[in-house]
């Protein structure tokens, strides 16, 4: 049994103009909202939270939604034609809305459609991809998202320069590109789409759409619960170096806020180059273990970080033109590998949990948790920091105990390895 990599790079597509458009969402949203509207930073940092709230309370939804659909294009594929084409536009009309009232209508257009299709576009992985090969079918996803991200990071910048609206229009249309040669040449598998539903949808329709989340904490074996619960405190680990690296970089190792995203783009790129590796190493050894690998070696990594003293991690190895490769910087890309050991095998673990009618309320579950991580992370992280006196080496120490709680609650885990299935 083989991956077809070439269909699994076309369905990578999706995840990547949904990462490209995010980056780009993250990058310049902010800047219109304080030099254009003059908002406050609390009022900035309200807003750029809408996502994780739509995200919250939609895409789990979204899952159980397109789990019953059935239709000539798949379960999932009309999402994707509905949500893409939405969401392109309104984030194309972004920055030439001159009103606030008009900003927030085109924000708030495009946070829904963006949660109307993100779940089913990740769910088609699984649904296509036999229980074996998801793990290595993820690397190559999270190989395609991390692309579009770093696409936007280099080529933004420069349109931005020319013109503001330009990385929006660009995104814009990468995005409907991708999204479009995903509709045209990927086939949900034969039976998941046309035609009668099977008994066990069928079944499903009169359920509860909390039915799952009920049977979280209901169900003898917690597999399902404990690895969502790991997910959100890993989450809320990395969260820790997501939202306040640069001010930590700035204030206790005294490297430039203009260098910061370069120290952590470092573990960006390594973890794109390691995606694939870590899914077959999650395919060989078994998905529990490399994750509780990858959670020990991240762990350890940002505990010698936070031991190590600050002019030793500052200190520069190797100028890089455009930067500085420093000490912190090899930590740093070991934490990169880690986070790919984690990250990748972890949804093959969610779905393979349950069957294939429900791959997409399992990775609406998934996001449930990892959202809830996203808007806990941050706040948790800053009230430690702001106890801490104003010191951020603080969340070096903070990020590792989650992550080794994480790690604890793994140790439950039973199930969610690769099924074996009929050849």
């Amino acid at each position: 049994m083989h991956l077809n990599y070439g269909r699994t790079f076309l369905i990578g597509l999706g995840f990547f103009g949904i990462s490209l458009v995010w980056a780009v969402y993250n990058l310049y949203v902010p800047i219109f909202l304080a030099d254009r509207f003059g908002l406050a930073p609390g009022l900035i940092g309200f807003i750029m939270t809408l996502d994780n709230v739509a995200a919250l309370f939609i895409q789990p939804m979204i899952g159980v939604w397109s789990d019953r659909t059935r239709s000539r294009l798949g379960r999932r594929m009309p999402y994707v034609l509905v949500g893409a084409p939405i969401a392109a536009l309104c984030f194309c009309l972004v920055p030439f809305a001159q009103a606030l009232p008009l900003f927030m209508a085109a924000i708030i257009g495009m946070l829904l459609a963006m949660a109307l299709f993100r779940t089913p576009v990740v769910a088609l992985m699984p649904d296509v991809t036999p229980s074996p090969l998801r793990s290595q079918a993820n690397g190559v996803i999270n190989l395609m998202g991390g692309l579009g991200g770093l696409i936007a990071f280099f080529i933004s910048g420069p349109l931005y320069k020319r013109n503001p609206a330009l990385p929006f229009i660009a995104g814009s249309a990468l995005m409907l590109l991708a999204s479009g040669l995903l509709l045209l040449f990927v086939r949900e598998r034969q039976g998941a789409g046309a035609g009668p539903a099977p008994a066990s949808i069928q079944d499903a329709k009169s359920d509860s759409p909390f039915k799952d989340f009920n049977a979280l904490f209901t169900d003898a074996d917690k597999s399902a619960l404990a690895i969502l619960l790991a997910i959100f405190f890993w989450f809320v680990g990395y969260s820790a170096l997501d939202a306040f690296f640069t001010l930590y970089a700035k204030n206790h190792l005294g490297i430039p806020e203009s260098e910061s995203p370069i120290q952590l783009g470092l573990l960006s790129v390594v973890f794109i180059l390691f995606a694939i590796p870590a899914g077959l190493i999650g395919a060989r050894v078994g998905r529990r273990i490399t994750i509780s690998i990858g959670l020990i070696l991240f762990a350890a990594c940002l505990f010698v970080i936070f031991l190590v003293p600050a002019e030793t991690l500052a200190r520069v190895l190797l100028p890089i033109g455009f930067g500085d490769v420093r000490v912190l910087s090899l930590l740093l890309m070991i934490c990169g590998a880690a986070w790919a050991l984690i990250n990748i095998n972890s949804l093959p673990m969610v779905v393979d949990l349950t069957d294939d009618a429900k791959v997409g309320t399992y990775t609406g579950l998934y996001y449930l948790f990892s959202t809830l991580a996203a808007i806990a992370g941050p706040t948790l992280n800053g009230v430690a920091v702001q106890l801490a006196g104003g010191n951020y080496n603080v969340i070096l120490l903070l990020a590792p105990i989650n992550l080794l709680i994480a790690l604890g609650f793994m140790s439950l885990v039973k199930r969610g390895e690769a099924r074996q299935v009929e050849k």
